[in-house]
């Protein structure tokens, strides 16, 4: 067996055991994926540093401080999360249990990005261990240093088992594609999303694909344009521009272009100095190969603002082009209306931190979502349950053979009216049907058969008389 294959057969034979499912048990793993963050910071920091040119501080605000949030909330709402959730029922059910129970998946396999290694890589992994799978970890491999520590401290705090961390390129990720799992979830690009999917498919496996997209900014001529810009210039440029929801392009008027580059030549250098270069809160391309690709960019376009490379250091200066055409490679057509994934108004980036939002995209941008209790949700499966009481068969009479059935009102009554009673509710309902029951008991007694025997001796219909009001009274109530 391949590396991959052993760690793949470990997981699941680790989550066949059960470990994973009581909660207490996710709730110790979560801890000590806390704990990982408090105590090894300083390494997780230096290879990120290596790896992107991040600061210290930057790494803890935007990879690991919303990692220690997210598992906060985990530990928290857990128990919440995995109760079983109570849904409505119709007459037929009223007397049962009925229920969604969410339920571990099995095996999950994450496969994480390099533009923020540990924050789009271990938030899917909260997720996992929440609902109680098992995880292949697959860190991206561009990211060296990061993925090495990434390997050598997650074996270390959490079980090693049931969630492996498998690192390699793309041979190794292929391999992985090649067993069968349970969910995949990668963060990316759309070319190898499209073959994840593919591979997916062969395994019948469903995918969670986080890839990025246009985020276009619109800048209204009537706005404040300096906070406008201000905010739009950190968004861009944090982590050197290396972000799948930072804005690609702005769209303003052409009386208002001028000032807009004003504005954001300005916020460049309140926040990188005179010689970003050397600033310590600006990062770095993550390799040769991204590098030459964004050059190119440059290319048969007007630069209103920076353009300064260095290919041996993988520097490019937070740069702003102007008149730029709707055909050029940094920018797409905006159709009248549109459909993203997020929406926010008045800033970028920031929805990335409410947990309490779905993250995710749509068509091209992927599809599934994530963060907090939508983690959980995308990583469990919701199973539908019924417990079935053994009374009340007459009204269970209802659903059985058509030819059975005397009214079919009565069964459209019961099953298309939909209930959701509180305790009191449910308690004056049964009554109900307490009287309703006693009502037909006295009807079958010997009296009420002498009865009917004399109405009939008159010449009148007995089920037409006792059939009118059923009707009118189901009319009424639907």
């Amino acid at each position: 067996m391949s590396r991959e294959q052993q760690a793949v057969a470990r997981a699941r034979k680790a989550f066949q055991t059960g470990r994973s499912r009581p909660l207490e048990y996710r709730i110790h793993q979560l801890k000590k994926l806390q704990q990982l963050f408090v105590e090894r910071q300083k390494e997780i920091s230096d290879a990120i540093k290596k790896d992107l040119n991040k600061s210290e501080v930057g790494t803890q605000l935007y990879e690991t401080l919303g990692l220690e949030g997210e598992i906060s909330l985990a530990i928290r709402k857990l128990k919440e999360w995995a109760a079983p959730r109570p849904v409505e029922k119709n007459l037929l059910t009223i007397s049962d249990t009925v229920y969604i129970q969410p339920e571990p998946l099995g095996v999950v396999l994450v496969i994480g990005a390099w533009n923020y290694p540990w924050a789009v890589t271990i938030q899917p992994l909260v997720g996992a261990i929440a609902a109680g799978n098992a995880a292949v970890i697959k860190p991206s491999e561009v990211c060296v240093h990061t993925a090495k520590v990434m390997e050598e401290l997650l074996s270390i705090y959490i079980d090693k088992e049931l969630y492996p961390v498998v690192n390699g390129g793309v041979a190794e990720t292929q391999e992985l594609l090649r067993q069968r799992f349970d969910h995949i979830f990668y963060t990316g690009n759309c070319v190898v999303g499209k073959l994840i999917m593919e591979a997916a498919a062969k395994h019948l496996t469903p995918v969670t694909l986080e890839l990025g997209g246009k985020s276009p900014c619109y800048i209204d001529k009537n706005c404040d344009i300096s906070i406008a810009c201000r905010r739009i210039t950190w968004g861009k440029y944090t982590n050197c521009g290396q972000t799948c929801i930072a804005p690609d392009y702005i769209l303003c008027e052409p009386s208002v272009q001028d000032r807009v580059i004003d504005e954001v030549k300005k916020a460049i250098k309140e926040f990188y100095t005179d010689n970003p270069k050397t600033c310590a809160d600006y990062g770095r391309i993550i390799n040769q190969r991204h590098f030459k690709r964004i050059v190119t960019m440059l290319e048969d376009s007007t630069v209103a603002v920076g353009g300064d490379n260095d290919e041996s250091d993988c520097y490019i200066a937070p740069t702003v082009l102007r008149d730029v055409k709707p055909e050029a490679k940094v920018i797409k057509r905006m159709t009248d209306e549109t459909s993203s994934g997020g929406l926010l108004a008045n800033d970028c980036l920031v929805h990335f931190s409410v947990s309490a939002l779905p993250f995710g995209g749509v068509g091209n941008s992927g599809m599934g979502c994530y963060h907090g209790k939508f983690s959980f949700d995308q990583l469990s499966h919701l199973r539908g349950c019924l417990i079935k009481q053994l009374k009340m068969e007459g009204v269970n009479s209802m659903r059985y053979p058509p030819h059975t059935l005397k009214k079919l009102g009565w069964a459209r009554f019961f099953i298309l009216k939909n209930v959701n009673l509180g305790w009191l509710g449910r308690m004056a309902l049964l009554a109900v049907f307490a009287v309703v029951a006693a009502v037909v008991l006295q009807l079958k007694s010997p009296e009420y058969m002498l009865l009917r025997s004399d109405i009939s001796s008159l010449g009148y219909s007995v089920d037409k008389i006792l059939g009118v009001w059923p009707d009118k009274l189901q009319n009424y109530l639907l």
